[in-house]
Parts: C-alpha cells; structure tokens; sequence
C-alpha cells in the first residue's frame, strides 16, 4: 500500500527516542531469559473466603504481598523451588538454603513508565502487614532512595559489553550471588490493570503470575519455570500447595489482622 502526501499538508515525522535505563534494563534482562526453555503451568484457583477477608480487613493488603508470602511458604518446603541451572563451569543445579523473593514495581522515571525489580528475604517470615509496607514503600519512596534501583540505573548507563558482562557475572558465576542479586523466584502481574501475561519470561528458576479475579472469587494462577530445573508434576503440586495455604494460613492471618496502630512506620523510623 502507498502513503498518499496531501499538497499543502505537512507529512507527520517519526522521532528516534534513546532507550531510557528502565528500557535498557529490561532489554538485558529479556536478553538472558529467552534462554532459558521456560514452560508456563496454570491453576485455577477458587478464593473467595480470601477476597472476602482482604475486603474486609482493616489493613488492605496488596495482593504482590499475599503472594509473595503464600509462595514463599510453599518453596521454603519444597527445596526444588529454590534451584537453579548453572551452565558453568560444569552445567549443574545449585540449591539456595533459603528464599529470596522478587517483585516487579511500576514507576514513573524522567517522566517515563518502566518496571524495577525488588527483593525481599524470607518473605515467609514477615507478616502480611510488614510485607505490604515494603511494597508500598517500592512503589512509594523517591526513586533514588532506595537501593536496588538505584544500583539498577546505574547499571544500565554502563555500555552493552560491560552491562551483559554484570550480569552474566551475577547469574552464572556463583549460586549465592544470583540469588542475592535476582532473588530465587518472582512474583510479576498487571492484575491490578485488569490484564494478565500468559507466559513471562525471566531467567529465573520460577516466576509467578496472576490475572484478574472473576466475580466468584476464582483466579487464574500462573508459574513460569526453568524446564532444566523442573518437571511438570512437581509444578502442578507446587500450584496446588499454593492454593490451599491461600486457603489457610494466608486466610488466618488476614482474619487475625487488627485496626492498625497510629505509631509511625518502621522503615519511616529506619529511614
């Protein structure tokens, strides 16, 4: 098909624009997960109790903290969760002794929407109500304040052969690194923009995903994982696990929660 120019019209110009440092480093990263031969597994999980206590709870918990929580529980049990395939010097599996959980934030940088990634430690530990402070404080604080961000531009300004050299570093060179600088799984979702992904790439072992609850209660629940790492079966009862400590002990403790203090926070204090 041709383009038609209209005398006395100006042709509207395109306009090359420079990939912003979120931009870059989702590049990087998209770059080594489409190496990895990753298979998504879905559930469909029915969780109306939960929803039903989530409204009614006097401290709105994000669904990013619920999840990161209720997973957490499930991989602190089952040690596969918490694998790896590591490709040098010998490919070989490495086995992290305790979870590390990742989660994606949208933010707003230079006038700009891009994903940030952070990481929490043992998000089985905390409570529901600490672990929706430490979203809220990702989604929150200035850009520049927090740590991993921070570290994340300043990453992405360094030129391609150095950035890809970072990370090839911090994913293959040792076990303990790749989970302190990546975390040992994630937890990513638009759910809250109405839309869900169907199959994320991460060069992570394992990433959860979630859509939008349906009326009754029922969620479509996704995992991602690494098929050097994991097979099928032990996925789907990982899937099944997690459905039934959303049912539980996440159900419990948001039915335990309280009207919140009026004391100032504790990263507030921290800060």
């Amino acid at each position: 098909m041709r383009l038609i120019h209209l005398p006395g019209v100006d042709a509207p110009q395109g306009r090359w624009i420079r990939l912003s440092e979120p931009r870059r480093f989702v590049c990087d990263l998209l770059h080594f997960a489409k190496r990895v031969p990753s298979v998504p597994s879905q559930r469909r999980m029915r969780l109306a109790d939960l929803v039903a206590a989530r409204r009614v709870s006097p401290h709105r918990i994000s669904w990013c903290a619920i999840f990161l929580k209720a997973y957490a529980i499930v991989a602190a049990e089952r040690r596969e969760l918490r694998r790896a395939y590591m490709p040098y010097v010998l490919p070989h599996l490495y086995e992290h002794p305790f979870n590390v959980g990742s989660f994606t934030i949208e933010r707003t940088y230079q006038g700009e929407e891009g994903v940030f990634f952070a990481k929490v430690r043992q998000p089985e530990l905390l409570s529901l109500e600490a672990l929706d402070e430490i979203v809220r404080h990702h989604k929150q604080a200035p850009i520049e304040s927090i740590p991993e961000f921070r570290q994340a531009l300043l990453l992405s300004r360094l030129p391609a052969p150095l950035r890809r050299l970072a990370w090839t570093l911090g994913l293959f060179s040792d076990g303990g690194y790749r989970a302190h600088f990546f975390g040992t799984y994630a937890v990513s979702s638009a759910a809250s923009q109405g839309a869900a992904g169907l199959h994320i790439l991460s060069p992570l072992t394992t990433t959860l995903n979630y859509g939008a609850f349906d009326a009754d209660g029922s969620i479509d629940v996704r995992l991602t994982y690494d098929h050097r790492v994991l097979d099928g079966a032990p996925v789907a009862r990982a899937l099944t696990a997690l459905e039934s400590v959303l049912r539980t002990e996440i159900l419990d403790e948001l039915r335990r929660i309280k009207q919140p203090d009026p004391q100032p926070s504790a990263i507030a204090l921290a800060g």
